[in-house]
């Protein structure tokens, strides 16, 4: 890792997540409490799973683990986009409700990407 970052807390993309989090809990807050225990809950159990995962990653003692943890922030990024876009198809958001959502992780996820490609193709 760079000479700058001593934390997890350093890492851009950990701090964007972290926005989109926030984003994602004010999305789930327009959908209706009859989806409490469904689309609400997966939205927010995706979102928190991003940051965690890079912050999990960045903490482990071996490359392989923090790729891994990366790709499990990717995984659940997607998740994430996912669950959004259904709840549009099953009406209970528009389209212009998703898109700051939809807009950030889309910026996560390049991100991540690249922190994945500099991490693999680190020599030892």
């Amino acid at each position: 890792m760079p000479g700058d970052i001593k934390s997890y807390r350093d890492l851009l993309v950990w701090q964007r997540s972290m926005d989109l989090v926030v984003v994602s809990y004010e999305v789930a807050k327009l959908l209706p409490h009859h989806e409490n225990f469904g689309l609400i809950s997966q939205i927010r159990r995706a979102a928190v799973s991003i940051p965690a995962n890079i912050a999990e990653g960045h903490g482990r003692r071996h490359r392989g683990d923090y790729l891994h943890q990366l790709s499990i922030a990717r995984g659940s990024l997607l998740e994430l986009e996912t669950h959004l876009l259904i709840s549009v198809r099953l009406g209970y958001l528009q389209s212009k409700d998703i898109q700051p959502s939809l807009g950030l992780a889309d910026e996560v996820g390049r991100m991540i990407s690249g922190l994945f490609q500099r991490l693999r193709s680190k020599t030892d």
